[in-house]
């Protein structure tokens, strides 16, 4: 990828405005064809799934404000998540959680337009994205396309770590594609041919400390309850074997240690998270 991309990418800060103010660099962003009335060869539903996004929300429906349609499937937030997405013009649905895969299938069955860009809340669309994104739809050549993304760990963007550029299919015509039903890492099963985008998505994942430890314990869990669904057991000599494995595989074999402490870091969440996930299968074996 040139560097301009990243240059670009980085410029709009670790830390972009949370709730109560725009997003630098996004609030200008439009659709200069659907501006100036001219007829165009595409629609674009964004979907989204919330809860107590409050400190996200707005930057990111800003970021892709251009869009046609935005879906927001919020599954009971206590803060002001819905109320930020309905102040700026999404169709907002309330439903209990069920998983990320299933949740996410939900969004989609709401959106009405021929194509479909999943974001989450923790996301931004930049302008170079934008303008690919509808390069992408008015060609009209493939079904659907990958996007890069970009990931920030506690201040820093990451590019190694196995992070970067980490291709997600998030672009994809409605009736070409759904999503795995899987309660965590879900994924776009995509029924025709995918291309890629060379711009990437910025994902802010990990504000802090905290935000590390809290995310930690919920993907443990997640994981655990899903290998538990399907049947898999674990030994007592998995957690620690497995973690070991998740630490050396992030921190040398993709080449973690080129980004620093925050590397290292990244792969000692990759070990706990790993170590967690395994001992609460065992935990829910054992009941």
């Amino acid at each position: 990828m040139p560097d301009k991309t990243t240059d670009e990418a980085t410029s709009h800060s670790a830390k972009p405005p949370k709730n109560g103010g725009q997003a630098a660099g996004y609030s200008h962003l439009t659709n200069p064809a659907k501006d100036a009335g001219q007829v165009i060869g595409y629609k674009l539903s964004i979907i989204i799934i919330t809860k107590n996004e409050a400190d996200n929300i707005r930057a990111c429906l800003e970021s892709v404000a251009w869009a046609d349609e935005i879906v927001v499937v919020d599954s009971g937030s206590s803060d002001e998540t819905v109320e930020i997405c309905r102040e700026l013009g999404a169709k907002v649905y309330v439903h209990d959680w069920p998983g990320f895969g299933i949740q996410k299938n939900r969004a989609l069955s709401y959106a009405t337009h021929e194509w479909v860009f999943s974001i989450d809340a923790d996301e931004r669309v930049t302008p170079d994205l934008q303008a690919q994104l509808i390069k992408a739809m008015e060609d009209d050549r493939e079904d659907g396309f990958y996007v890069p993304r970009l990931s920030q760990f506690c201040g820093q963007f990451i590019r190694h770590s196995g992070w970067y550029p980490d291709y997600v299919l998030r672009l994809f015509k409605r009736n070409r594609g759904r999503f795995s039903d899987d309660m965590v890492h879900e994924r776009v099963i995509l029924d025709g041919v995918a291309g890629r985008l060379t711009s990437p998505f910025l994902h802010y994942s990990y504000w802090n400390k905290a935000d590390v430890q809290r995310k930690t314990e919920q993907y443990a869990k997640a994981g655990a309850v899903q290998m538990f669904k399907k049947g898999k057991a674990a030994s007592f000599a998995d957690a620690p074997l497995r973690a070991g494995w998740a630490f050396i595989r992030t921190y040398c074999l993709r080449l973690g240690f080129l980004d620093g402490m925050a590397g290292f870091n990244i792969a000692r969440m990759n070990a706990r998270t790993t170590y967690m996930k395994y001992r609460k299968l065992q935990a829910l074996r054992s009941t």
